[in-house]
């Protein structure tokens, strides 16, 4: 009996070794930008409780500095998210897929951008679309 629809090519797993690599690497990223946060937050404290009474230069020059700091802070907490997301697809053997063609991230992707959802066309196809 012949079938009617194509069959899913099925791809092979990722190495163990290149996993744990990557496992390991994010983790080192998770840390850092954890460790950014908490500083930040310090800084963003000194800013907001300085105890000195300030002119309008000062104000506004604490102003940029606290825009700037939760920019960064928001930067960094996307980077989070998307770097816990990679750990979590790492634990249900979903790493280094593409999350919309579901075809193989090529590794030196991953090396450059280890908490990547896309494969490069993918990537792209998305990044047309909202210009």
């Amino acid at each position: 009996m012949a079938a009617t629809g194509k069959k899913k090519k099925k791809i092979p797993p990722i190495d163990q070794e290149f996993l744990d690599k990557m496992e390991a690497a994010l983790s080192v990223l998770r840390n850092e930008i954890v460790d950014n946060l908490i500083s930040s937050n310090e800084d963003f404290k000194e800013i907001m409780e300085g105890e000195e009474p300030k002119d309008l230069a000062d104000i506004a020059s604490d102003d940029m500095d606290r825009k700037m700091i939760e920019a960064i802070g928001s930067q960094e907490l996307k980077r989070l998210k998307l770097i816990e997301s990679a750990l979590t697809r790492i634990k249900q053997g979903k790493y280094g897929h593409c999350i919309k063609c579901g075809k193989r991230i090529p590794q030196d992707r991953l090396i450059a951008i280890p908490y990547a959802l896309m494969c490069i066309d993918c990537k792209s196809e998305e990044e047309r679309r909202n210009r």
